[in-house]
């Protein structure tokens, strides 16, 4: 027992000095020294660092994935700035809440300190709340840094993103997680360097794997596993690879289905697809599904690519999706999502052309452009006697009367005459549709000039 009330009382002075903290909190940077990753604003004569340099306060965003140090690093700003730090959540507080820091900012400016206003998910404020920010962000009044995950040209109005400097931070590199994960084993005060923790080598590799690039994610998941672990030889806690697992539980991917997460991902599929890369297909396929995607939604993204991006270089990927949209209904969820697998791979495998694609855009572009033009006489329908007597379907050359069912009549507007919207690839079974509308405008210029000839005055 007393070993045991030892290793109760390390654990307790290695959580100081504030017990009920998380380890994350506790473990958080105090000083920009201790700030680990994201060269690519904080390096040398980067964004962040030459902003430092110059010491002139500056309102920004930070956009990023969770646990990647917004927070931290609005703070460190604050400290670095010598400016008062005011912390705000989106989800809490409102445009009274602004009044009220915007007038204590405005007091301490005039004893000459200056006031950081962070505001926590800034995406989550409504229209009124940033509106609410933006005179004082742009007077100067209030310094004001944003932490989101999401994209702020989406979810930050244009006014107010265009006063703010927006910079992304990336999921930590492992080789950062490493350096965090050595700090809160090695820390006395703030980590639990007094606890006597050891790793396995399989378990420091599966926490910083699975923490995806989550700073408070390894830090929880380590936290979790010290208090689980049982005590070895000598005192130390051994966590070793099947703790580490179960710590770390399994992971919730990072998704929105109406976010921007949710346009990279469909983006990236669409792109992996026409890129003829069927094992990229799969994985984008795949990670939508187990986030949590409707599959109907990406069925009809992935019927909309077989026209799109297939179209007649193979005519039949768009029987594949529709047969795969057929088999999940009759199947559902998990095992109707290898038919959507199998609609992936023949999209990826397939030869593409996007020829209907641009005839679909040239089409509609002069449908817009030059409004409404008349179907040529010939073309109508003629279900009345006056309409016989104004020439409609006079003329009209019924094809399966022709040989070959090929007709020399043009058929476009006559402002249109010529025009060809449709231009098949060499591709794909499109070749053999390129190749049977060369025939066919061959022998329709001949027609066409054989009526010509029979029209001229013998």
């Amino acid at each position: 027992m007393k070993l045991f009330d030892q290793q109760e009382a390390d654990l307790k002075r290695a959580a100081s000095p504030a017990a009920h903290a998380p380890l994350a909190d506790r473990l958080r940077p105090a000083t920009l020294a201790e700030y680990v990753g994201q060269e690519q604003i904080l390096g040398e004569g980067r964004a962040l660092n030459r902003l430092l340099a110059a010491g002139q306060p500056s309102s920004m965003v930070f956009w990023g994935p969770p646990g990647t140090g917004k927070t931290t690093l609005a703070r460190l700003l604050a400290q670095q700035w010598n400016a008062d730090f005011v912390e705000f959540s989106a989800v809490l507080s409102g445009v009274a809440d602004i009044r009220r820091v915007v007038e204590e900012a405005r007091g301490k400016l005039k004893q000459g300190r200056r006031t950081v206003l962070f505001v926590d998910e800034i995406h989550r404020f409504n229209k009124a709340q940033q509106d609410a920010l933006l005179p004082h962000a742009e007077s100067g009044v209030l310094i004001l840094l944003g932490a989101t995950t999401e994209n702020p040209s989406f979810e930050i109005i244009p006014a107010l993103l265009s006063r703010l400097r927006v910079l992304v931070l990336h999921p930590l590199s492992e080789e950062d997680l490493g350096k965090i994960l050595e700090r809160a084993l090695s820390d006395p005060e703030r980590g639990l360097g007094l606890a006597k923790v050891e790793l396995t080598p399989q378990a420091r590799e599966h926490l910083i794997a699975t923490a995806f690039g989550d700073a408070r994610r390894l830090l929880g998941a380590l936290e979790v596993a010290v208090q689980a672990s049982p005590l070895a030889a000598g005192g130390v806690r051994l966590i070793d690879l099947a703790q580490a697992e179960e710590a770390v539980g399994k992971r919730a991917l990072r998704y929105d289905k109406d976010r921007e997460e949710h346009y990279n991902l469909i983006s990236a599929l669409h792109k992996s697809l026409r890129a003829s890369d069927p094992d990229a297909a799969l994985y984008w396929l795949y990670r939508m599904l187990e986030a949590g995607e409707e599959p109907h939604y990406l069925l009809r993204r992935m019927i909309r690519f077989a026209s799109e991006d297939v179209g007649m270089a193979d005519p039949f990927a768009l029987n594949q999706c529709t047969a795969a949209l057929s088999a999940f209904d009759l199947l559902g969820m998990p095992e109707g999502a290898l038919a959507l697998a199998q609609a992936a791979v023949y999209l990826a495998c397939a030869p593409k052309s996007n020829a209907l694609y641009t005839a679909e855009a040239a089409v509609k572009a002069d449908i817009h452009a030059l409004g409404h033009l008349e179907a040529p006489l010939h073309a109508r329908n003629a279900p009345t006697k006056l309409m016989k007597e104004l020439g409609y379907a006079k003329g009209y050359e019924y094809a399966h009367d022709y040989q070959d069912a090929v007709v020399g009549q043009e058929y476009l507007p006559q402002r249109l005459r010529g025009k060809r919207y449709y231009r098949p690839t060499d591709r794909g079974r499109e070749k053999v549709f390129l190749e049977r509308l060369r025939h066919l405008e061959q022998a329709k210029a001949r027609l066409r000039a054989q009526g010509k000839a029979e029209e001229q005055p013998s």
